[in-house]
């Protein structure tokens, strides 16, 4: 069996220990010992700019991506977008920034922070949000691993009502955010609900074979843009 090989490690300011490790072609990082992401099951990720992109338009010229990860989201949103949309790419740790630079991660979504499109911020994507008044026609939110498992504690306060507040803040009037999440979560749910959001969610099946395998995107919209009903969930996709 091929075994682990750590590729690099980070701290931060708070004690959290992030490592980034490979085995074959699977790249790994881990949080204080969790699995955070991997280039394994990235077609969700794809997906949550993806079919974002479509139901609001290629040519939307200001997109938020809330977390670099390994770039899948950004290099979606790229490839669909047209010259003059500008997305800013909000990734709290410096590091995972400078892996995806250089040829430990950035070969694997194309290099996307080489586009002259992005604009990244090593920075909370809560601040940007709340310094951003209709600032944005797309908001793509893939922090940490979605409302009910969050290992960072303080990413908690993005899928309560201080975040979906900010969320609504920064969307310009026909905007659309989207949510990825790695569980179907029935809090947030309910909080959308009571927040006045029209909003739906797409399950996406996973890769391995398992029928259970899922990962979740939430859409959802300050006002209706299609007719799809609120609150309706779509039948899964398989990602590929």
């Amino acid at each position: 069996m091929t075994i682990w090989t750590e590729l690099a490690r980070a701290d931060t300011t708070a004690g959290d220990e992030i490592l980034l490790r490979r085995r074959g072609d699977l790249h790994e990082i881990r949080f204080n010992g969790i699995e955070l992401m991997s280039n394994l099951t990235w077609r969700s990720e794809a997906l949550l700019a993806e079919r974002s992109l479509r139901l609001h338009g290629p040519r939307a010229a200001r997109v938020l991506i809330g977390g670099l990860g390994m770039g899948f989201t950004l290099r979606t949103a790229l490839d669909l977008l047209d010259s003059a949309a500008r997305v800013t790419v909000c990734e709290l740790i410096p590091e995972i920034a400078a892996w995806n630079r250089d040829g430990v991660l950035g070969e694997l979504a194309a290099h996307p922070l080489a586009d002259p499109r992005v604009d990244l911020r090593i920075r909370d994507v809560m601040e940007v949000l709340q310094a951003s008044p209709a600032g944005f026609d797309l908001i793509l939110m893939d922090t940490d691993n979605g409302p009910d498992f969050t290992v960072r504690t303080e990413n908690d306060r993005l899928y309560a009502q201080a975040g979906l507040d900010a969320l609504r803040h920064a969307l310009r009037p026909e905007g659309l955010a989207a949510i990825w999440s790695a569980t179907v979560s029935a809090p947030f749910e309910r909080s959308l609900t009571d927040a006045g959001w029209h909003w739906w969610r797409e399950d996406v099946q996973l890769p391995d074979g398992r029928v259970d395998a899922f990962h979740h995107i939430y859409f959802a919209l300050p006002i209706p843009l299609h007719p799809i009903t609120p609150h309706q969930t779509r039948q899964p996709e398989l990602a590929i």
